[in-house]
This record gives structure tokens, sequence and C-alpha cells, in this order.
């Protein structure tokens, strides 16, 4: 299994980089073996299960509440799911698509949509994240095929180069006044079914959302953030921001290339 997870991905070429640099977002088909994954669905779901304190029924939640169950670094809760995180094959195609020399953990959050689980509104990552440049990528992959009906990853294609909604959390407000502004904008969505062992990378500033899942299954998805290995700590903007500092980067300076335990060379 640890061969599987760090081998090269010999698929990508210089024409999908070039596309991710334009539309700041790629889907990439067979990361993953259908076995690994299932295999992985297991490990991730058991540890979610365990650290889960959601207790309020999904109809009394707020839109957040209602958009995923999020457990965040398994990577120090489970040695079963560390090996996922630190896949040199997912972390290199990261820094290929940056067009980096390497990338470190930022952190790793499962993100579990529910069986009627509701929509993730439209936002832009980075509006939480302290750091000084836009050498940032997540990779979004789900734990089974993924159908429209389940709520999968809907991109804007380009959207990076907006400036207005950088400065909106995620919540309705966001929902609503990106949805206008893509509109008026004229930039293009795009959203497809995942196939089961199928991975999608977006940048921290590229805006998404999910629909809802109108499935009676949980959508599972894992997610791992990377950035450069040579990124840096600013000044925090937002309380959120502050919040990442203190809980993803503690003991990282502002200024400073952000080395910490927590934060650790994945690749190469």
């Amino acid at each position: 299994m640890l061969d599987l997870l760090n081998q090269p991905y010999e698929e990508l070429n210089q024409d999908q980089i070039e596309l991710f640099k334009k539309n700041r977002f790629i889907k990439l088909k067979n990361v993953f073996s259908s076995i690994l994954i299932e295999y992985f669905n297991e490990a991730i779901s058991k540890v979610v299960d365990k650290l889960n304190t959601q207790k309020t029924p999904l109809e009394n939640r707020d839109t957040y509440g209602k958009a995923f169950l999020q457990i965040f670094n398994l990577w120090r809760e489970s040695e079963a799911v560390k090996p996922f995180c630190f896949s040199k094959r997912l972390a290199k195609i990261a820094s290929d698509l940056m067009e980096v020399n390497g990338v470190r953990m930022y952190h790793d959050q499962a993100l579990f949509k529910e069986a009627n689980g509701g929509i993730t509104p439209w936002h832009a990552d980075q509006y939480y994240w302290p750091l000084e440049s836009d050498k940032t990528i997540t990779a979004w992959i789900p734990l089974q095929a993924t159908p429209l009906e389940m709520g999968p990853l809907e991109f804007s294609a380009g959207s990076h180069q907006i400036a207005e909604g950088r400065d909106m959390a995620i919540s309705d407000e966001s929902e609503a006044f990106m949805s206008k502004k893509l509109h008026i904008s004229n930039f293009k969505t795009f959203v497809e079914p995942f196939d089961i062992g199928e991975v999608s990378f977006h940048s921290g500033w590229v805006f998404h959302r999910a629909g809802a899942n109108q499935t009676n299954m949980t959508r599972k998805v894992m997610t791992i953030i990377y950035i450069d290995k040579n990124m840096r700590l600013k000044k925090p903007e937002n309380n959120g921001q502050q919040n990442d500092w203190e809980t993803w980067c503690p003991g990282a300076s502002v200024g400073s290339v952000i080395n910490t335990p927590l934060n650790p060379i994945i690749y190469p």
C-alpha cells in the first residue's frame, strides 16, 4: 500500500499544468486505485466516527453545520491514516501544479457530507489562511464514486482573479454574493461527477462550492492542504487567520518560513 501511495503519477503533463495555472483547479483521473481508496475509506471513517462530536440533529444546524462533518489533522490521530496524508504521489502532483520545489503540510481534514446534508456555499479557502503567497493547493479526494446527487465540488474557472468576496467567510452571505458576482462577471462554473480514484486540486483563492447531498449515503471526502515549502507566515487579517496561525502553525513567526512540527515537508 505504501508503494502505491508513493509511486509518481506519470499522467500529469505540461498541458494540464498550464490548464491549472489558467483555471486554478484541475481534476485528475486514476490517481489512486479503487482498492486503495476502499482501504482508506474504512480507515478514515473509523477515525471520523471516533472523533466526531456533532450531536445536533441535521435540521437544527446552520448552513455551515449542515454542509459537512469536519475532522482535522487525522495524520496526528491515526497511524493507519498517516501514510495516506503523507503520500508523495499526491504531494508531487501538488508541487508540480504550483511549480514550486517542494511542499509542506498545512493541515488535512475529512469532510463528510451526511445523507441529505446541505450545500457548501461559495467561498475561497485562503480567506482563513495567514499565508504570504498564493502558492497553496488542496487535494480533494472522494472516498467513493461521487455522482452529482452527492454534491461534488463545483469550481468557478479563473475566479482567483476576483478581489471581491475574498473578505467573506463561508456562509449564506458568501453564497448569495458570489453567485451574483460570478454570474455578472461571466465566470464559467464547472461541476462533474468524480469516479473512484479521481482527485481534484484547487488553489486557495479560486472560488468553489458543493451542492447538497441528495442521497441516503454519506459523501466521504479526505482533503490535504499543501503549501510551498518556503511559505512565510503573514500577519493575520481576520479572526480566522489568527485562529489558523495558533492552530496549524503554532510557533511560526510573522515573516518567517512556516517550519514547525505541524508543517513538515512532504515532498521532496
